[in-house]
């Protein structure tokens, strides 16, 4: 960044409190030590960005609104879109490069809080918990004993997906002596899976085999509706379902009814098909469903870490290299793009 300007990066409104961060700590004084680095905040909060909002800033930190083609129209100045977390599927990542605008994610910074929050659940769910509060709350104290749970120990974890966060929660859940884990992903080889310690199978074995099923994969086309009616069928009795990830990979219909009927032992989920759900969910009726309104993992420990991640990703744009997480490497090749990194005087 040449010293004679500016980079302004621009927070989405949910991030604030009318002119209070609503967070202990996302990062910001990571910017203090370079002082070419501005930043300020969108003024109202929309599901979808619009053009005027990033109009004129540099970068953009984004919380839970949606980037898409329509957004970019405002970009002619815009470098980068940070997403604050992991998830991009409210992105429109193909917009962003043809756009000339460098997409990047946190990877990495969400593993150990997403990994902790999906152990809890799962002791959680083994052990009644839900249940046996309530039992306390309403005075049934004598039906204690038709509410048996169960350890972890001798069980059966299955990961869909394999990447920092499954792995972190496959080391974390390694101290209950549980039985080797099964992961399924498309892109894990048996070199890797021997490597993290798991066993490398098809969907449909995890399904059988595993007593949870914790998915921990993006949603895109290939695994929007993964989770249906059929591979349902396949979980046994004592199979407990998680998801941290994204609702649209569980069909929610064929869930709720697998549930109601117990052809499964229970669920976690902290993600849903529309969000946000601001009216009961039909899922609050079950017992043996835990619910979270897509924060389970949410802790002061995240957000530091989320947004020391993402300032720093930011950073490095501002000063021309390339962040962790990039999604849109190509996007370096353009000549749209080289041409806004020689306006800021940055090497092309």
């Amino acid at each position: 960044m040449s010293s004679t300007n500016s980079f302004l990066i621009r927070l989405t409104a949910d991030f604030f409190e009318g002119d209070k961060l609503k967070y202990q700590d996302i990062g910001l004084r990571t910017f203090e030590k370079h002082p070419g680095i501005k930043y300020d905040y969108f003024p109202h909060h929309r599901p979808e960005i619009s053009p005027e909002q990033i109009a004129g800033a540099h970068g953009i930190i984004v919380l839970t609104p949606s980037v898409t083609r329509a957004t970019l129209a405002g970009a002619s100045e815009t470098l980068a879109i940070g997403r604050f977390g992991v998830g991009y599927d409210a992105v429109d990542v193909a917009a962003c490069t043809d756009a000339d605008v460098a997409v990047f994610i946190t990877a990495g910074a969400v593993d150990r809080s997403v990994a902790e929050a999906t152990l809890c659940w799962m002791l959680a769910l083994s052990h009644q918990l839900v249940v046996k509060d309530r039992l306390v709350r309403t005075g049934d104290w004598d039906a204690r004993s038709k509410f048996m749970g169960s350890e972890l120990r001798n069980r059966t974890l299955g990961v869909i997906g394999c990447g920092g966060i499954a792995r972190a929660l496959i080391e974390l859940a390694s101290g209950f002596g549980m039985n080797q884990p099964l992961a399924f992903s498309r892109s894990l080889s048996e070199g890797r899976a021997r490597e993290f310690g798991v066993r490398a199978v098809a969907l449909d074995e995890l399904l059988q085999s595993a007593d949870f099923v914790s998915i921990h994969c993006p949603l895109n086309a290939a695994t929007r509706g993964m989770i249906g009616e059929r591979e349902l069928r396949l979980m046994k009795p004592t199979t407990h379902l998680l998801n941290t990830a994204r609702g649209g990979i569980v069909e929610e219909g064929p869930l709720f009814e697998a549930l109601k009927e117990k052809r499964i032992a229970g669920a976690a989920l902290d993600c849903f098909a529309d969000e946000p759900v601001t009216k009961p969910h039909r899922f609050g009726q079950l017992d043996n469903v835990i619910l979270a309104p897509h924060s389970i993992a949410w802790t002061h420990e995240l957000f530091r870490d989320i947004g020391r991640a993402v300032t720093a990703g930011m950073i490095d744009v501002a000063h021309g290299r390339r962040p962790h997480g990039l999604l849109n490497p190509e996007v370096y090749d353009r000549p749209g793009f080289r041409r806004k990194l020689s306006l800021h005087g940055l090497p092309v």
